[in-house]
């Protein structure tokens, strides 16, 4: 190695001007720190484990459509009876069979309009130049 490049290696861990080098976490950290003053405890003793917030299990499916859409998508539409799930079916092959049975049909009742029509109410809202 010659000179040249021992020096450029050894200024490549020089930091530039107001870069932090050094960053502190766990009980180095600010925060760390903040909390045990906080708390009024012995610095000197700084606690290893800290009791967190208990955990709060996520809210299922059911109760944000709830929530969103206002409707209570396990409510029986027949008698207005409570429902409960027995099973996902994950099964592509078992989902197509029942959606044929039922003869339901997922296809729009008009096709969406082509491409060069929607492109024509562009270029037509772009060259009307009245603003509000």
């Amino acid at each position: 190695m010659d000179y040249l490049e021992f020096i450029a290696r050894v200024t490549s861990h020089i930091p530039d001007k107001g870069q932090v080098m050094i960053r502190y976490y766990g009980l180095y950290s600010n925060a760390h720190r903040g909390k045990i003053r906080k708390a009024g405890a012995d610095p000197s003793y700084p606690l290893i484990t800290e009791d967190g917030p208990a955990y709060v299990p996520a809210k299922g499916w059911a109760e944000m459509i709830r929530k969103v859409y206002e409707v209570d998508p396990l409510l029986c539409p027949t008698c207005g009876g409570r429902m409960k799930i027995i099973s996902f079916i994950e099964d592509h092959k078992v989902i197509d069979r029942i959606i044929r049975h039922l003869e339901l049909s997922f296809e729009a009742e008009r096709p969406p309009p082509p491409r060069v029509v929607q492109q024509d109410l562009l270029m037509a809202a772009e060259g009307n130049t009245e603003f509000f």
